[in-house]
């Protein structure tokens, strides 16, 4: 079995996150308490900034690793990132390292983060990549859709990579939803099958979490 990230690791990645968001930024987060408190979870995440990730960790009510494509491990943030239990993985090829360790951590009953867009983009689950479907079906673990609202408004003065400081950033949690027919089939219908259901509530919950913060 390939070394999977320890829960632990994860959680201190959680307390530095929570530090960092709660410090530079004003999180409001509704629908926590959709999350499930124990068992193995997907977070489906929309990503339209690089904040997305660290916000939804720092705010999360359990440690999460997410799947941050191999670009991101650069210089001192490959043993950092990989120190907080955050999973390397490449976007351009079938990276089985990173499918065993992602797999290995819902086995372990743990959360998993994943950007289903693939790419930083609009932020609005258009375009789903067949990952987050294999992962649901394969890993046996409910899906609890989660979108970012106020990341991606604008650039803030002083880092224009980064939203303004002390702007609010809403982070809505869905309910957790289970993506397969229940049959267990994991053929490539199946997984189209469960991506069309995924990107339906998906997109329902980013409709209503929009409403919900008037975002």
């Amino acid at each position: 079995m390939t070394d999977v990230p320890s829960a632990r690791s994860a959680e201190v990645g959680r307390r530095i996150g929570v530090g960092l968001m709660y410090g530079l930024f004003k999180p409001r987060v509704l629908g926590a308490w959709r999350v499930p408190a124990a068992g193995p979870v997907i977070f489906a995440v929309n990503h339209s900034h690089n904040i997305d990730g660290p916000m939804v960790m720092g705010v999360a009510p359990r440690p999460t690793h997410f799947l941050i494509k191999k670009e991101a491990f650069v210089g001192p943030l490959d043993p950092f990132l990989t120190g907080i239990g955050q999973l390397k993985v490449d976007r351009h090829s079938t990276d089985r390292t990173a499918i065993s360790r992602a797999l290995g951590v819902l086995e372990q009953g743990g959360v998993l983060g994943i950007f289903p867009e693939g790419t930083r983009g609009e932020g609005d689950f258009a375009a789903l990549r067949a990952g987050l479907a294999y992962f649901a079906v394969r890993g046996g673990a409910p899906i609890v859709p989660v979108a970012v609202l106020g990341s991606s408004e604008r650039p803030g003065r002083l880092i224009k990579a980064l939203p303004p400081l002390r702007s609010r950033v809403d982070v809505v949690f869905g309910d957790a939803f289970d993506a397969g027919d229940g049959s267990g089939r994991r053929t490539r219908k199946a997984l189209d099958e469960a991506t069309e259901r995924i990107q339906k509530q998906l997109t329902a919950h980013l409709e209503n979490a929009r409403r919900l913060t008037g975002r």
